[in-house]
């Protein structure tokens, strides 16, 4: 059954209605957004989310240090590395946490060779200029099929309850990530957008 994670949660209601609704992992952003939570509600949240699904981090081209130190207090069970970060930070990383690594498309040059990127999983986005994630724009899914799929991929990039189901059908990925998909105004999430949205990504 495809895995799905909320990100961009701000506080710990959203987090609880998230995990009730089914999800399976949430995403803490500590890059500049709207949706930048600081590490001491990070902590709040990912404790709330406690062993009933997993806190990932976002982080953007940040120093290695900054990253394990902001994982260690959160206890944060998976990193997100949604910038420029070289192979041998992830390699690092991968030593103690899952490590995702977000690729951001718009042409099939940007996914040409992404499945040789020392992490776990890869996480497919849509490219927007001075936006890291959250853009609410889809990216053409046809471009993944020119990708060399080494790993388990998750989709992201525009997805909301009304074409997950989609994505999920046409692409089969291991997982699908939705932020702005499933809100209100930015880092407040709709709990019935978010129980929708999980419900058709997971229907068989």
């Amino acid at each position: 059954m495809t895995r799905v994670k909320i990100c961009g949660i701000t506080n710990v209601r959203d987090a609880e209605s998230a995990m009730e609704a089914g999800a399976d992992a949430i995403g803490l952003v500590f890059a500049p957004s709207p949706r930048r939570v600081d590490a001491k509600e990070a902590k709040k949240i990912a404790e709330a989310v406690g062993p009933w699904g997993t806190a990932v981090g976002v982080f953007v081209n940040e120093k290695i240090g900054t990253i394990l130190e902001i994982a260690a207090r959160c206890r944060l069970s998976g990193i997100q590395l949604h910038g420029e970060e070289s192979p041998s930070v992830a390699r690092r990383l991968s030593l103690l946490y899952r490590v995702i690594k977000a690729v951001r498309v718009a042409a099939p040059a940007d996914v040409s060779g992404a499945g040789d990127y020392p992490a776990e999983f890869i996480l497919w986005d849509t490219k927007t200029d001075g936006l890291r994630g959250g853009s609410g724009k889809s990216f053409d899914w046809k471009i993944l099929g020119t990708a060399r799929m080494k790993k388990p991929f998750i989709v992201s990039g525009g997805l909301n309850p009304g074409n997950v189901a989609k994505a999920v059908r046409l692409l089969g990925p291991y997982g699908v990530d939705v932020s702005s998909g499933v809100e209100k105004s930015p880092g407040k999430k709709d709990p019935r957008l978010v129980r929708e949205f999980i419900r058709n990504a997971k229907q068989k």
